[in-house]
């Protein structure tokens, strides 16, 4: 591929920055404005609360139509389909009925499914292997920024009296102008054509999918990368809250303060540890590095949480949990360059379902007794210790992974 060629991949991956920054943004607004959006829909709270939540059978699924329409169909049709679908998701929020609401946010999960496989779909094609790792941890750092916006920024503007129908228009017009944003920038996949290109089109649909599920290494790392997210996406940004306000003794704003910490982390660790492992050429190390330094910290925060705050613990683990994002490029380099899209479509789907599996069994063993137990730190500290465990079984799992760092590319290349 031609150096001009890939500049124009470059800058369609900072527009696709802005599309995930929005998915992000439009995923964790609701969280901030439920008794206004009761209001609007004429519903209640729990009802509610379960039509967000619809933003995730569509999110999972699509994830891996995302990946077929990548490979197939390449970046500047599939984006461009997908942002559209985002923004007349948002617009169907402005309408008062549930059904509305409902479709809405449908179409909501649908579109963020394309936001982050494109983007590392596009880094693939701008950004050389030594790259890619530092440009994926990036991706997902300007991620975790919607999300502290979508919450911290949006929060305030909803408190100060703006009005919600504001928000999604303005959020539905911003997502549609990015949309074609992308359409014009995206290079046509005609001028990207190349070898692998070629071969892409003569396979079935299906085909990227049964080569990537066929290869063991897809699956470790999307064990992988499961295993480290759900204490970051499980326990932090759905339990932390209550934990510590019913087991710790903390205040509400302080336990909220504190279990942000983690997303603040994130901001750091996934491009920090990105740079890292492009720099030294090597994926493992720095993934179990990574995971390690999440074990500390929880270790610290149940063990000696007098040798510094919780949010310092929280922050430090964030930055360690960047890790989680790794196996994204390991599973890239582990197979075909055709399959590029199908291989982020499948760890989204792969790790979404290794959350899904814990989330009840933590809600279980942990959720249920929250609150209704003689020591709350004992079962503060057994908590923390089920996602040690996890932890730990990442780092077993990934030293199953075949090292795919540039360093070994060069060593096989010379061999």
């Amino acid at each position: 591929m031609s150096g001009s060629l890939k500049k124009f991949y470059i800058i369609a991956w900072a527009i696709g920055l802005i599309f995930y920054f929005l998915d992000y943004v439009i995923r964790s607004a609701p969280a901030v404005m439920i008794p206004q959006l009761v209001d609007n829909f004429n519903t209640t709270e729990l009802k509610l609360i379960s039509m967000i939540g619809t933003y995730y059978y569509t999110y999972s699924t699509c994830s891996l139509i995302a990946g077929i329409a990548l490979d197939k169909f390449g970046a500047k049709k599939s984006l461009f389909v997908g942002t559209l679908i985002l923004g007349i998701g948002c617009l169907l929020f402005l309408l008062s009925t549930q059904v509305a609401g409902v479709s809405g946010r449908l179409l909501q999960g649908a579109g963020c499914a394309f936001a982050f496989p494109g983007c590392v779909y596009l880094a693939s094609k701008g950004f050389s292997s030594k790259s890619l790792a530092t440009a994926i941890g990036f991706t997902q750092c300007i991620g975790m920024l919607g999300g502290t916006a979508g919450q911290f920024v949006v929060g305030p503007w909803i408190e100060e009296g703006v009005n919600i129908y504001t928000f999604w228009l303005w959020s539905g017009i911003a997502t549609i102008i990015t949309a074609f944003g992308l359409f014009f920038i995206i290079p046509s996949e005609k001028k990207a054509k190349d070898l692998e290109a070629t071969q892409s089109q003569h396979i079935g649909y299906l085909e990227p999918y049964k080569i990537v599920f066929k290869n063991p290494q897809s699956w470790l790392c999307g064990i992988t990368s499961g295993l480290l997210f759900a204490p970051t996406t499980i326990f932090a940004m759905t339990w932390a809250v209550a934990f510590f306000e019913k087991d710790k003794q903390f205040v509400f704003h302080d336990a909220a303060i504190t279990s942000a910490m983690v997303a603040f982390g994130w901001v750091f660790g996934c491009p920090l540890l990105g740079f890292i492992t492009d720099k030294i050429g090597r994926r493992k190390p720095v993934l179990i590095g990574g995971a390690v330094l999440m074990i500390i910290s929880l270790l610290q925060l149940i063990y000696l949480p007098d040798l510094y705050p919780a949010k310092i613990s929280m922050f430090i683990f964030g930055i360690g949990s960047g890790a989680a994002m790794i196996p994204y490029s390991v599973i890239k380099e582990a197979n075909p360059d055709y399959v590029k899209g199908s291989a982020t479509g499948a760890i989204n789907f792969i790790t979404f379902g290794v959350t899904t599996l814990l989330s009840p069994i933590f809600s279980k063993w942990f959720g249920e007794s929250l609150g209704k137990v003689s020591s709350g730190d004992l079962h503060f500290q057994h908590s923390v210790l089920f996602w040690i465990g996890g932890i730990v079984l990442a780092i077993i799992v990934s030293l199953m992974l075949k090292e795919t760092g540039s360093k070994v590319q060069i060593n096989n290349e010379i061999g």
